[in-house]
């Protein structure tokens, strides 16, 4: 099981929330399962960035012994944006790996001109 918890510190309430998600959803729900996180916290990819659940710190460290991999919030971003792209989240170890790429292509399509390759200037 590969679940994944940033280091966003946002509060809500008197709580304060990060991030958690997962290659799968199967995945990231059984997790929120085993750290008692009920299934109507999660937040779903037709109403959100990515699929993922808003978790407490207490829960955030349930995790982390259960297992999660701990992550930054940037990297939370950029693998959100890789799934919306590719369909999977990818590795933590290099979150922007293909973005640039992807993103230089779509533009490019948008305007009806060729794309500029990573590394390349106009």
């Amino acid at each position: 099981m590969t679940v994944y918890v940033d280091d966003m510190k946002a509060r809500f309430g008197r709580l304060v929330m990060c991030h958690m998600l997962a290659d799968t959803d199967n995945e990231l729900h059984a997790m929120a399962g085993r750290i008692g996180v009920a299934r109507r916290w999660w937040q779903s990819p037709e109403k959100t960035s990515g699929s993922h659940y808003d978790i407490a710190l207490s829960k955030r460290a349930q995790a982390v012994a259960l297992g999660a991999i701990e992550i930054t919030w940037r990297q939370a971003g950029a693998m959100n944006s890789r799934r919306r792209l590719y369909g999977h989240l990818g590795k933590p170890t290099d979150p922007w790996a293909g973005l640039f790429a992807e993103s230089q292509k779509l533009r490019a399509a948008a305007a009806g001109s060729p794309a500029i390759s990573e590394g390349e200037t106009a």
